[in-house]
């Protein structure tokens, strides 16, 4: 079972990715694009595990006060092209905890530097000339242990379970 933990986002935020991500089709830019159901906030990628149940377990002493988190710009990783977040200390504190309690449970995970940023699209091809991302912020409540299972159009996130 591939795995990974993710904050889910607001409508309100999906919609302002969707209308960034339109801006760049009308661009020119092709590619993957994240359907609108997958559009999320990764906090740590599990990969291939097979106890979602030990997972949930060991996130279920991670302390998740609300906090906001807020759009802020765009940028590329290479081919892949992701909306930003603005500078937010207790996001930073909320995926540090997860990944602490992931490895004392003993549960791998890719150790790469937290980025936060919500992935747009795969493959990207092509130049922006001029680019702007409105920034509606959302309150995040809970973090989400999630599954993704590659279907006939691409991949399907399933949410298992809520911290």
């Amino acid at each position: 079972m591939r795995l990974f933990i993710a904050i889910r986002l607001s409508d309100a935020l999906k919609n302002e990715l969707i209308k960034a991500q339109e801006s760049l089709y009308s661009q020119g830019i092709r590619g993957n694009y994240t359907p609108e159901e997958n559009l999320h906030l990764t906090l740590a990628f599990i990969g291939e595990y097979p106890d979602p149940h030990a997972v949930l377990d060991a996130l279920a002493n991670v302390a998740i006060k609300p906090f906001d988190i807020r759009l802020q710009g765009i940028g590329s990783f290479r081919d892949l092209w992701w909306a930003g977040l603005e500078e937010s200390a207790p996001l930073t504190a909320v995926a540090g905890r997860v990944r602490r309690a992931l490895a004392e449970n003993g549960i791998p995970f890719d150790k790469k530097k937290f980025k936060p940023h919500i992935t747009l699209l795969r493959r990207g091809i092509g130049e922006v000339s001029a680019f702007q991302i409105e920034s509606p912020y959302m309150t995040v409540k809970s973090i989400s242990l999630m599954r993704s299972d590659r279907g006939k159009h691409g991949m399907i996130y399933t949410e298992v379970g809520t911290v």
